[in-house]
């Protein structure tokens, strides 16, 4: 058996690996019998020597290889010298594997016209794991808290796909989250409101807007509500710190003629909501005032490390102070 599984969405694509390793029969015998390879490393003699060889008291030898295609990324695919024919001769090889070998490559984002990926299509069974989003995204998140024996409002789901994104790692931890908080009743709005890390970082990115603003009856408000919420004033202060400091790459990056996207990759950004938010207040503040309101807040967090005012003081003068 032969497998390709490649995409973005890397956590559909470990989901399928271990569906086909729960196929394979008894996982203690199948971990014996499992090789993993490099594929920017491995060469051709080395990963045939293992897809040839039999499985040791089990039913099946598993060989994955990890990254091997994006090796030809870009590239012909040419005889090597000295390699057997070199990676050219691949497609012939695979066709000598006993039936107890499952050969698994798997890779992140490939071009269609990958060299390898050309040759290796029609012996093998291919699957492409892009990144989820819009309808697409609202059914994987129907379909993760159904598994998980729940319902979700409509609102509940635009929201998470909203403050969370396409990240599916994030988003099973946070349905996983919200299914425990409910306990069997229906995860609406609130409940994502309540619970989602990222709905809290939504707030925070109001306060932020309404500091830069200086728009005191709106900021202080928000900062009590989060400080009642159980949140400490270093916390608010290192969040709302991270979001300038976020604003002012992404404004610094934009200025610069990167898109949307590159910025998002950039700057290690998961939520669209977040990147959008980011853009959005970039673009509606100069660059000086977004460096004045970063630099007061370098001064309070030395005020409180140097224990000149206690946390939540020193926070209300903050908001004083920028809102003047």
């Amino acid at each position: 058996m032969f497998y390709i599984l490649f995409g973005l969405d890397e956590f559909s694509l470990r989901e399928e690996l271990e569906r086909i390793k729960d196929g394979l029969g008894d996982r203690e015998s199948l971990s014996s019998n499992t090789t993993t390879f490099e594929g920017k490393q491995v060469s051709l003699n080395q990963l045939m020597d293992a897809c040839i060889a039999l499985p040791f008291l089990g039913s099946h030898r598993l060989i994955i290889v990890e990254g091997l295609l994006s090796r030809f990324e870009g590239n012909r695919l040419e005889l090597k010298k000295g390699d057997e024919g070199g990676w050219g001769e691949f497609e012939k090889k695979v066709g000598d594997m006993p039936p107890s070998t499952v050969l698994i490559l798997v890779d992140g984002q490939i071009k269609k016209g990958n060299a390898l990926l050309k040759r290796l299509a029609p012996l093998a069974s291919v699957k492409e794991f892009p990144l989820l989003k819009g309808t697409a995204l609202g059914e994987w998140i129907l379909g993760r808290v159904k598994e998980g024996q729940g319902t979700i409002s409509p609102e509940a789901v635009r929201m998470l796909a909203l403050l969370v994104g396409e990240n599916l790692w994030v988003l099973a931890s946070e349905i996983e989250k919200l299914l425990l908080y409910t306990a069997g009743r229906r995860i609406d709005e609130g409940d994502v409101k309540e619970v989602v890390s990222y709905a809290r970082e939504a707030n925070v990115f109001t306060m932020v807007d309404a500091l830069i603003e200086g728009r005191v009856a709106r900021a202080a408000p928000l900062l009590h509500q989060l400080l009642q919420e159980g949140d400490t004033a270093p916390y608010l202060l290192v969040m709302i710190t991270r979001q300038l400091r976020l604003l002012v790459q992404a404004k610094d990056l934009s200025l610069q003629g990167f898109s949307a996207a590159e910025v998002k990759a950039r700057l290690a950004l998961t939520s669209d909501y977040v990147l959008n938010k980011a853009l959005e207040q970039g673009r509606r503040y100069s660059m000086e005032r977004l460096e004045q309101v970063y630099r007061k807040l370098l001064e309070t967090d030395l005020s409180i490390k140097r224990g000149l005012w206690r946390g939540e003081l020193a926070l209300d003068l903050l908001v004083a102070e920028l809102c003047a």
